[in-house]
């Protein structure tokens, strides 16, 4: 596979709560291994997990889009409008993007932003934001290239797994 893959980008439906949940545990393990040095997701059962997953595809909050290749999920999205307190009704939200680890730096998150740009600008959206960990080099170095700017002084800590981590808030304008 060539790094100037496209890989097709398709709405979830119910039936893919498990491999979207199996995608994001097997991530964001990776993930926590390097930002924690632990080899525990937070406390939430797979059984949850995919409970959580089927929900959100079920209600399309946020709406999920899975990066497919041949039949098999290898990344996916997950956007709506902004959560954020004080954001305008034009501002979406980035929630959730995940890449299973074979296929990091093939194209295949290049191929979900241009899925989720499109669903927010197909919903009204002008602006888009995101929340980030700030010691995740990949994530934000692919975001920053997306276009994305950090916004000065929107930070917060979040508490997983029993550590402190700090997140940052990157946001583009979608026009």
């Amino acid at each position: 596979m060539s790094s100037t893959s496209v890989f097709p980008v398709r709405a979830t439906a119910v039936r893919d709560a498990k491999a979207i949940s199996d995608l994001y545990a097997l991530v964001a393990l990776d993930l926590y291994r390097s930002l924690l040095g632990t080899d525990q997701l937070p406390p939430l059962g797979q059984d949850k997990r995919q409970a959580y997953w089927r929900e959100a595809i079920e209600f399309a909050e946020p709406q999920v889009m899975a990066a497919m290749h041949g039949e098999r999920i290898v990344g996916f999205v997950g956007f709506d409008r902004s959560r954020d307190d004080g954001s305008r009704q034009t501002t979406g939200e980035i929630s959730d993007m995940y890449v299973h680890p074979d296929f990091q730096g093939l194209g295949v998150g290049l191929s979900l932003w241009h899925a989720a740009r499109q669903g927010l600008h197909d919903e009204g959206c002008i602006d888009v934001t995101l929340w980030m960990q700030a010691r995740n080099a990949t994530g934000l170095r692919f975001f920053e290239l997306a276009g994305f700017k950090r916004e000065p002084g929107a930070e917060r800590e979040v508490q997983v797994a029993g550590h402190t981590l700090s997140e940052l808030r990157l946001q583009r304008t979608l026009i």
